[in-house]
């Protein structure tokens, strides 16, 4: 963390150390949860060969989080991005969180004019004190017929804050132009990344007083 500058999250006391080893440890743990070891024992794939590591990012406490396909999940369109956006961060899109994201397509020709398809109705937001995230990162999505995408788990270090969410004063619902300046953002940086990349990706990133932060990209399945 101090090669990569990366700011500890308040004091260096002895229990924020064991605050942070216990998160490492439930990320490495989670290799063999239960949807990890069935998912590896229907392809008869040995636990011996899934390697786990443990990645460690700084946490950005987000106005909202995102994923983004950029070819169509639905059609298949790969002239078209397709978006989900939710308030704060982003486990309540990823997680078994209940209600609908706020969803979009996006022409990559045509950036600036994002078409909203539904509105948000997820009750409860997750939010954060400055803090620092465990990833896990395993090989899984390099073992052949494996998808390892999302069976395991990352931690923070601290603990999220459920807020109730009242969407008549959020700024994505009710300012047009700060909606489409959103969302148009969002979808320039899944084309560029796509470009970068050269193949279909899925994306996940956060956007925190109008700037976009590109959490982690993978090829899209």
């Amino acid at each position: 963390m101090k090669r990569s500058q990366m700011p500890w999250p308040g004091d260096e006391g002895e229990q924020r150390w064991q605050q942070a080893w216990t998160a490492i440890k439930k990320v490495w743990a989670s290799k063999w949860n239960e949807r990890a070891y069935f998912s590896t024992r229907k392809i008869k794939v040995d636990h011996e060969y899934l390697c786990m590591a443990v990645l460690v990012q700084e946490i950005i406490n987000a106005d909202y989080a995102f994923v983004i396909h950029t070819t169509n999940p639905s059609s298949g369109d790969s002239s078209e991005i397709y978006t989900e956006v939710v308030k704060g961060l982003g486990e309540t899109l990823v997680g078994a969180y209940p209600g609908r994201a706020l969803s979009f397509v996006c022409k990559k020709s045509d950036i600036n004019s994002p078409q909203v398809l539904g509105y948000p109705s997820k009750p409860i937001g997750l939010f954060i004190r400055p803090s620092i995230i465990f990833r896990s990162d395993s090989n899984g999505e390099d073992l052949e017929g494996y998808a390892g995408a999302g069976l395991y788990d990352s931690v923070p270090m601290d603990e999220e804050e459920e807020i109730v969410l009242d969407y008549t004063s959020d700024k994505l619902m009710v300012d047009e132009n700060f909606q489409k300046s959103i969302l148009s953002s969002i979808a320039q940086a899944g084309k560029e990344i796509e470009d970068l990349y050269g193949s279909p990706q899925d994306i996940e990133g956060v956007v925190k007083e109008g700037k976009i932060y590109v959490v982690q990209t993978r090829p899209q399945m």
